[in-house]
């Protein structure tokens, strides 16, 4: 007796669960990668504190940029980071103010915010696709069903959609509170106590979001998709058999 397992290991590596690192990898780069080189660019090559935010500041936008390019479709998250990257970049360098710089961070978080909270207003919640995967975990019983749980009409799929809008309501508010504490520092703070205390609000921010967005909404839905799953269970694919 031999089983098709070619086909199963191709299909196991193409649903391989992205790890830890991947999942916050862009993270890290957006975070570490600024704050390291404003340091080098302003202490060891002696550059004025807004030349170095200006050059640390070029990373992250070029990842958006680049990711975007790569991925080759329309992700909404992604554009408006870069579109507000580029444009704050722009007016800094303009203006030549460094607390400036460091309000865009503001910016970018205001931009993401609204642009969240509209997407739930016309029903296309911005955070579930960077969502879902956590959910799904690239199982094709759980992946059946979080599609018949977006279509549905039961009880079940409204209070499943309800916790998707509830889940990126979450993120905009966060966001929206991350922007006011950084613009309020930008000018209340000096610079280059900002910069370090910057990427601490943000931390805080991305903490506070996964915690409350995950008890009020992703732990729900995580149950939900599983009960379903389990109630109506994704067909098995056909095993060849050699006689």
């Amino acid at each position: 007796m031999t089983e098709n397992t070619g086909a199963q290991g191709r299909g196991k590596q193409q649903d391989r669960t992205p790890s830890v690192l991947d999942n916050f990898k862009p993270l890290l780069i957006d975070v570490a990668v600024p704050l390291g080189s404003y340091y080098l660019f302003k202490d060891a090559f002696g550059m004025s504190t807004f030349a170095a935010l200006a050059w640390s500041s070029v990373v992250p936008a070029v990842r958006t940029g680049w990711s975007v390019v790569r991925e080759r479709n329309t992700n909404g998250l992604a554009g408006l980071i870069l579109v507000v990257n580029v444009m704050s970049l722009l007016l800094s360098f303009v203006s030549g103010d460094p607390r400036l710089m460091l309000a865009k961070d503001s910016a970018v978080s205001s931009t993401v915010a609204i642009g969240i909270l509209v997407s739930v207003a016309l029903g296309k919640p911005m955070m579930t696709a960077g969502m879902k995967p956590f959910l799904v975990k690239g199982d094709a019983a759980k992946e059946a069903a979080w599609q018949r749980l977006v279509a549905g009409t039961g009880a079940r799929a409204q209070a499943f959609r309800r916790k998707e809008r509830v889940f990126s309501v979450v993120w905009g508010v966060v966001l929206l509170a991350e922007c006011v504490a950084r613009a309020v520092g930008a000018y209340t703070v000096p610079v280059d106590t900002m910069v370090w205390l910057g990427n601490v609000i943000l931390i805080g921010a991305m903490v506070i979001g996964f915690v409350a967005g995950g008890a009020l909404a992703a732990g729900p839905m995580e149950h939900m998709l599983a009960a379903e799953a389990e109630a109506c269970p994704a067909e098995r694919p056909a095993v060849a058999v050699a006689a």
